[in-house]
C-alpha cells in the first residue's frame, strides 16, 4: 500500500495544513464523490481498455473538459509507477487546471483480473479513479486517504465484486 505509506509519511513528517485538517477530525466522504452513472461493471481485456471504458463514461457524464488531456495524464501517471497498489485494486488519477472540483469513477471487474503491474503482482478487479483540480492538494490527499483505508477494508472488497448493483457499490462507501 505504498501510496498510503506516502500519505502517513506526509503526516508525520509535517505537512502543516493537512495534519490540522486530520486532528480537527474533518471526514471526507468518499460517497459525496460517487455518482450512479458512474460505477461501472467492466470486462475490460487490458489496462488500457479498462481506463478508455472509465474514461468514456466519464466524458458523457460531462466530468472532463478535454477527455484526452485526461487520458494522457492518466497514462503518463501510469508510466511513473503503476497506480496497481495491491490487493486486486488501482486507483489511476490526474490532476489538471481548470478542474474546481474531485470526481470518482468505480470500475469493477469481478470476473477475470486485469494485469496492472500491480505493486503485488496481481490482477486488478477494482479500479477507482480520481479526477479534479491540481490546486488542491490538502483534498486530494484526504480522499487518498480515506479511499486507501476503506479499500484496506477485506469484507468491503468482497462485497464490491459480489454484487452488480450501483447502489449497492456506492452504499460501501457512505460513512468512509
Amino acid at each position: 500500500m505504498a501510496i498510503l505509506a506516502r500519505i502517513n509519511h506526509q503526516i508525520a513528517t509535517g505537512l502543516g495544513d493537512l495534519i490540522k485538517l486530520f486532528k480537527k477530525g474533518e471526514c471526507v466522504a468518499i460517497s459525496n464523490y460517487l455518482d450512479e452513472r458512474l460505477v461501472l461493471f467492466l470486462e475490460a481485456n487490458s489496462r488500457d481498455d479498462a481506463l478508455e471504458q472509465m474514461i468514456s463514461a466519464l466524458q458523457q457524464e460531462g466530468k472532463l473538459k478535454n477527455p484526452k488531456i485526461f487520458h494522457d495524464a492518466i497514462l503518463e501517471r501510469e508510466r511513473i509507477v503503476s497506480t496497481g497498489i495491491g490487493l486486486g485494486v488501482a486507483i489511476p488519477h490526474a490532476k489538471l487546471q481548470g478542474y474546481d472540483h474531485f470526481f470518482i469513477a468505480i470500475g469493477v471487474q469481478a470476473k477475470k483480473g486485469i494485469e496492472w503491474n500491480a505493486l503485488d503482482g496481481a490482477p486488478v478487479h477494482l479500479i477507482f479513479m480520481i479526477g479534479g483540480p491540481e490546486n488542491k492538494q490538502t483534498e486530494y490527499l484526504r480522499i487518498l486517504s480515506h479511499l486507501t483505508m476503506a479499500i484496506k477494508n477485506e469484507e468491503r472488497r468482497k462485497k464490491l465484486l459480489k454484487t452488480y448493483d450501483v447502489k449497492d457499490v456506492i452504499a460501501q462507501f457512505v460513512g468512509c
